[in-house]
């Protein structure tokens, strides 16, 4: 094959599953949503099951149902036939993923399913194999063609079940009113969990670690505040501790651009009164938007009453994976 003829197998191939997913809106309809109904209304687990491919494909949708809040487990039908089924309890849900709906092993664990007196939904690309009519309810993932030329590896059809597990995954999210905080009770680890988790309180320096002076402290008590708590700045508050500005290590080094003249001066006289502010209670990754939005490296965090009692610096945020990627 040339490089030309290596790209438009490419595209046919992309076009192929493009199709056979475009297809499955027309093939959702009543049965999709009973099948939501039956697994958000069921007090027990979702299971899933499939052979080959088809097992691979229900393993990931497993993880897509997991993470969005319906507990599910996936079933090997082989293991399941020598044992296994002893994990199954009435009150389950069963999901059957099958490009053929004719799998010998499929056929015996539905008959055993049905015993057990579990909901049984099929996930089938043959509307016509034998495993329709023990379904409860059957989803059609039928495809016209597969993007193999001979028509033997599943590829548009694997494709079409994992979007429709999603299309599944999501809508039972959507019932079940799931919020980005449950997404992030089950995603504490990583970036994604602290982005949707960290709060402000939780990292912020606090204490004597806040860099802190009073509006009338001298200019060598300013420098050595913002020297020996290695922030690069420091608060400034009045006689009540209420915050009324921010001075940084830049403020300084414009200060001795313009004057020598120094000796008289105090942190008012060099301040930027009006600092931006958070509260504690922020999550650390509208933190770091809010300091990236105004270009600035330290957020001071104050309380109701504009008293600081935190200070956080870009750098950590950024340490801590909260940047969007």
């Amino acid at each position: 094959m040339t490089e030309n003829q290596i790209v438009a197998k490419g595209k046919e191939v992309i076009g192929i599953e493009t199709e056979a997913v475009g297809q499955l809106a027309n093939q959702i309809g009543i049965e999709f949503a009973k099948a939501v109904n039956l697994i958000f209304e069921s007090k027990g687990r979702l299971i899933l099951t499939g052979l080959g491919k088809s097992g691979l494909v229900a393993r990931k949708i497993v993880a897509t149902m997991n993470s969005t809040g319906t507990a599910a487990i996936y079933l090997h039908p082989t293991d399941a036939l020598h044992g296994d089924l002893g994990m199954v309890r009435k009150g389950d849900v069963v999901i059957f993923l099958s490009k053929s709906g004719n799998t010998d092993e499929l056929m015996e664990l539905v008959l055993l399913f049905k015993r057990l007196k579990v909901s049984v939904i099929g996930m089938l690309g043959n509307m016509k194999s034998k495993i329709v009519r023990k379904c409860d309810i059957v989803l059609n993932v039928t495809v016209k063609e597969e993007a193999c030329p001979h028509d033997l590896a599943p590829t548009a059809s694997t494709t079409a079940a994992l979007v429709m597990g999603d299309a599944l995954a999501i809508a039972l999210l959507e019932k079940r009113g799931f919020t980005a905080e449950d997404f992030a009770m089950l995603h504490p680890a990583g970036s994604l969990g602290k982005r949707l988790s960290l709060k402000i309180s939780e990292i912020m320096f606090t204490g004597e670690d806040i860099p802190l002076v009073n509006e009338d402290s001298s200019l060598k008590d300013t420098i050595y505040e913002i020297t020996s708590k290695r922030l690069g700045t420091t608060c400034v508050v009045n006689k009540k501790g209420v915050l009324v500005g921010i001075i940084t290590d830049g403020d300084l080094r414009r200060l001795l651009e313009k004057t020598l003249d120094i000796k008289d001066l105090v942190a008012k006289d060099l301040m930027t009164p009006g600092p931006k502010t958070i509260e504690p209670g922020f999550l650390a990754s509208f933190a770091l938007q809010q300091m990236e939005n105004f270009n600035i490296t330290t957020l001071i965090v104050a309380d109701k009453k504009k008293k600081p009692v935190g200070i956080v610096h870009l750098h950590d945020l950024v340490k801590l994976g909260l940047q969007q990627r």
